[in-house]
């Protein structure tokens, strides 16, 4: 039986022990209590988003909260290389959608990234306010697929800025239907983070695509295909995750 997986602080992830009564209160709980209906005797999860799975029975029910009785606490250390999404902002809500699957596939963090072509403009209040949506759609995508690891969200980066992050530990992978060198040839590190970068609507521009590879960028093609930018990371991560054996 799959059971259901909330979010609790970090303090009370790392304070609970078996036997243990924790409190699910807040959002997360009324959420449990109201839209889920947990029932005493129930199996649930409970997790801080950073490794920790606390499994547990509902042992109250309250108004908008519940209580769970510990009986197994696991801490899953995360695989490395770390999977990451550079995700160009885009118009609509496609670039949620690949922030939503991507975190569903497992990444562990995720890298707004506001690309020449880029339609969507973050800009002034809105800049904060993305960032936090974004990582709303993390977490909620995290619990649905069970994970106990919320990828984090940084703040978005230009161009220039993306291409700075490349380096001995973090290998860049820059989507490009016309690049010579397919994804199932680039060799991966055995450490550090791989970031899967993908581009807006109208592609990646030449001088992008000139700049991060000067930086030691990789551009690697899928297929014959040209995918949306709410698809190309998926099936990106996809092959990455079974090229590393983890599926």
């Amino acid at each position: 039986m799959v059971l259901p997986l909330f979010h609790i602080s970090t303090t009370d992830a790392a304070g609970a022990r078996i036997g243990d009564e924790v409190l699910l209160a807040g959002s997360e709980g009324r959420h449990a209590v109201s839209v889920r209906r947990m029932r005493v005797g129930e199996g649930i999860q409970l997790s801080d988003g950073a490794g920790r799975r606390i499994v547990g029975d509902v042992a109250t029910v309250g108004t908008g909260e519940l209580s769970v009785q510990v009986t197994e606490i696991t801490d899953e250390i995360a695989a490395v290389p770390t999977l990451e999404l550079v995700q160009a902002l885009a118009k609509g809500d496609r670039d949620e959608m690949a922030v939503q699957a991507a975190t569903e596939l497992g990444i562990m963090s995720v890298v707004p990234w506001q690309a020449e072509r880029s339609v969507s403009r973050w800009e002034g209040a809105k800049v904060a306010k993305n960032v936090e949506r974004w990582q709303t759609i993390s977490a909620e995508a995290s619990k649905q697929a069970l994970r106990v690891w919320v990828p984090t969200v940084a703040s978005p980066v230009t161009t220039k800025q993306l291409a700075q992050l490349a380096g001995p530990e973090r290998l860049l992978l820059v989507l490009d239907p016309t690049a010579e060198l397919s994804i199932n040839q680039v060799a991966l590190p055995s450490s550090g983070v791989v970031s899967v970068v993908v581009g807006p609507e109208g592609g990646i521009s030449p001088t992008e695509l000139e700049l991060l590879e000067a930086a030691g960028a990789k551009l690697i093609r899928l297929g014959s295909e040209v995918l949306r930018t709410s698809t190309a990371g998926l099936a990106a991560i996809s092959v990455l995750q079974a090229r590393l054996q983890r599926w």
